[in-house]
């Protein structure tokens, strides 16, 4: 793991859904990202993402905070909403519009689906279905369901990037994802635009977060550089899983953790920090220099 930063400029941020209380998992990359600030004498953001309407829960957002003050990690500046940002979304899209880079789509997922069997191309298990170009030159007659991405010529190389901990990372967009989603049919928008504009909005420069939101990395850098943004740095960190080997998740109805000093410990030694003290503030001002020797 580099450490090799400028301090002096260094934003990072916790960005949890409100789909429920943070569990084990979670713990591990809001203390990972919330060191990482930390030891680089940065500023540490928190962000609420909550333009998913479907799956935000009643006071999960509230709850969430608490388990952090809890746990001793308090955000550098009040926390944003991404629901109070929708303006900066519609901007970022019209850009894309405007300069040709977003189109209008009439598919369903089982439109995708359907065509993607015919071609012999269904994605296999945990696999995304790559778009396969259905409405890039129009909509046939179809009503305009979602907005789309049109990924530029060079989609068709691997995009390359580097992990503070995963090291070199490539990915070939459109064979890979395809034309990827931008706002719902349901007018949700997509997880992919908003963490880029708000990233840039907020003067993000280190992205700190779970390993499985790796492969949305280069989706997300080719939308930066579409939009004219910077891309910070990313490092990803590892997954808690359960004893069938499954990634935590709230999806699958993880518990949320105790908070206080014994569930810090164990995410830090999910984090490879062996950190022992017997109060909260010790036990973090003690992690923050192992970080920082790492």
């Amino acid at each position: 793991m580099t450490t090799s930063l400028q301090v002096q400029t260094y934003v990072g941020r916790f960005a949890p859904s409100p789909t429920g209380p943070l569990h084990a998992g979670s713990l591990v990359a809001a203390l990972a990202s919330w060191l990482d600030a930390r030891a680089h004498r940065g500023l540490w953001l928190v962000r609420v993402e909550d333009v998913d309407f479907t799956r935000n829960q009643p006071g999960a957002a509230e709850c969430i905070l608490q388990q952090l003050a809890d746990c001793g990690l308090q955000p550098d500046q009040p926390p944003v909403w991404q629901s109070q940002r929708e303006a900066l979304y519609q901007q970022a899209l019209d850009q894309l519009v405007t300069s040709g880079r977003a189109y209008p789509c009439g598919c369903s997922r089982s439109d995708i689906l359907a065509l993607l069997g015919a071609q012999g191309r269904l994605p296999a298990r945990g696999q995304e279905a790559v778009y396969p170009g259905t409405c890039r030159s129009g909509l046939h007659g179809r009503s305009p369901r979602s907005w789309r991405v049109r990924l530029p010529d060079d989609a068709a190389q691997p995009l390359r990037w580097s992990d503070r901990r995963l090291g070199a990372q490539s990915q070939v967009l459109s064979q890979e994802v395809g034309d990827f989603v931008l706002k719902r049919a349901d007018g949700a928008w997509a997880y992919q635009l908003a963490v880029v504009v708000d990233d840039a909005a907020q003067g993000v420069t280190d992205v700190v977060r779970g390993e499985d939101l790796a492969a949305s990395t280069a989706r997300q850098i080719a939308l930066q550089r579409l939009l004219g943004l910077p891309t910070p740095r990313y490092l990803h960190t590892p997954l808690v899983r359960d004893a069938q080997g499954e990634k935590l998740s709230k999806h699958q109805g993880a518990a949320a953790f105790v908070a206080g000093a014994q569930s810090v410990q164990q995410a830090l030694g999910v984090l490879g920090l062996d950190v022992r003290s017997n109060t909260l503030p010790e036990l973090l001002a003690q992690a923050v220099q192992a970080w920082r020797d790492k």
